[in-house]
């Protein structure tokens, strides 16, 4: 029994302490767990308290917003009351407008007249309210330098009359010399005409009656293949001899007209409307123009001044007939030849 005692004493006596360890460790979480809580618990208040502090900024704002939008409400529907009442003032005016213009259509030449008089009236009634003595001075020496002005205008005007006077005797002379330079133009023109006509006449006596040259107007026309083959600008034998007859009645009637007459022979050539394109002659132009000079460079050769020719390209610009026939072709290739001024 004693011996039965002794190791339950001393069973009690070897648990004991270790139990009190653990309690203790126990203890030491437990308090840790505590503080740790207490730590998460102070941190979770503070993070609440900022998203308040945010969420009461946010809502203060808001409401700031809202107060500011209840405003400009406000001020909308006052910017358009105020609107409704101007157009509708404006409305008003304009019918009142029209209504005054449609009075003031209707009233008489007689109103306007009775209107520039009385402000005629109110005008002069004003001048001679504000009118004092200094001004009436100033009236009488102004009345002085207008008879002054008088004087001297009249003085202009009888020289003005005189000067008149003179200008009509050199119109009158003008007139007369006129007058007499277009009877001595005339005379120069008829007496062109007349020597015209005669080389006209002289031509047709020594070229005959060829089917290929003609008058037509008061142009001596040769046709192209008189003198030209075709697409050149050389002188044909043929050609040469019928212009050779030509620069004799020219160099004749060089010698018959008198220095004081200026004349020329105009020699044009002309082609038909089908273009050519070769790398001497790119266009009619071409061609047309040096045919013309070919004519006049054989003329001078034969005699001719050369300040009484003129040559002229016009290419197929002026046909004579502008039907598309070989005929009409025939009859628009030509070189003219045309006495001028």
């Amino acid at each position: 029994m004693a011996l039965a005692r002794t190791r339950g004493r001393v069973v009690r006596e070897d648990y004991w302490p270790g139990f009190v360890d653990v309690m203790a460790s126990l203890l030491l979480v437990i308090f840790f767990l505590l503080a740790v809580f207490m730590l998460a618990q102070f941190f979770l208040s503070r993070e609440i308290l900022g998203r308040d502090t945010v969420l009461s900024r946010l809502n203060s704002q808001i409401a700031e917003l809202t107060e500011l939008l209840q405003l400009e409400r406000g001020n909308s529907e006052d910017l358009e009351a105020t609107v409704a009442t101007l157009s509708a003032t404006l409305a008003g005016t304009e019918a009142e407008r029209d209504n005054l213009v449609g009075q003031l259509s209707t009233l008489g030449a007689g109103a306007e007249d009775k209107d520039a008089r009385i402000t005629t009236l109110t005008g002069d009634l004003a001048q001679q309210v504000e009118l004092t003595d200094e001004q009436a001075a100033q009236v009488a020496i102004l009345n002085q330098q207008l008879s002054a002005l008088r004087s001297q205008l009249a003085a202009l005007e009888e020289a003005l009359e005189a000067s008149e006077a003179r200008d009509s005797d050199s119109q009158a002379r003008i007139a007369d010399l006129g007058s007499r330079l277009n009877l001595a133009l005339a005379q120069r023109v008829q007496d062109l005409s007349r020597y015209r006509s005669d080389f006209f006449g002289r031509l047709r006596q020594i070229l005959g009656d060829r089917s290929d040259i003609r008058v037509v107007g008061d142009r001596f026309v040769f046709q192209s293949e008189v003198l030209f083959a075709s697409g050149e600008a050389g002188i044909e034998t043929g050609g040469a001899d019928a212009l050779t007859s030509m620069a004799q009645a020219i160099v004749e009637l060089e010698q018959e007209i008198p220095e004081d007459i200026n004349w020329v022979i105009r020699i044009d050539g002309h082609t038909d409307r089908r273009p050519i394109s070769t790398p001497r002659y790119p266009s009619n132009w071409e061609l047309s123009a040096a045919r013309a000079i070919a004519v006049a460079k054989f003329l001078i050769a034969q005699g001719v001044s050369p300040n009484r020719l003129v040559a002229a390209g016009f290419g197929e610009f002026q046909p004579i007939d502008p039907a598309d026939t070989e005929q009409a072709y025939r009859r628009n290739r030509r070189i003219e030849f045309k006495l001028t001024e």
